[in-house]
């Protein structure tokens, strides 16, 4: 497989030691994927030469100053509910256990952890949703 079939985007589950998961208030402003909506730290590759892993460890960095070191591939989702012809995204997870408010964000409105079920009442990006969903699932 050529990074050209590889998922343009990526996006970080991140959970604690406590089971809660760290989510990322996007901006609601028009022309962004998701806005307004509680998600995951990501975004797109910057090339097709930038691996997924390359370019959600930069999305990190970059939006949180955050570093994961045990992140790893979970899975890749269709990006907007089930319609594949939006594009998939490749999901990373790894557990980090510092404080979310401590970050210092350069993009959306906050980040905050949130406990399972908590995060059924939230307005969520559906693959989002979906990750946290099926990690908890494997849980049981």
């Amino acid at each position: 497989m050529t990074t050209n079939d590889v998922p343009e985007g990526t996006a970080a589950l991140i959970y604690n030691a406590r089971g809660q998961y760290l989510l990322h208030l996007r901006d609601n402003i028009p022309g962004i994927c998701d806005p307004g909506t509680w998600s995951f730290i990501g975004g797109n590759r910057d090339s097709d030469d930038e691996t997924p892993e390359e370019a959600i460890r930069r999305e990190l960095l970059e939006e949180a100053e955050l570093a994961i070191p045990d992140l790893r591939v979970f899975g890749v989702l269709p990006a907007h509910d089930l319609d594949r012809s939006k594009g998939m995204i490749t999901i990373f997870h790894g557990q980090w256990d510092g404080d979310a408010h401590a970050l210092p964000l350069t993009e959306g409105i906050m980040l905050h952890w949130f406990d399972a079920d908590t995060t059924k009442r939230l307005v969520m990006a559906s693959y989002a949703r979906t990750a946290i969903d099926r990690r908890e699932a494997s849980l049981e």
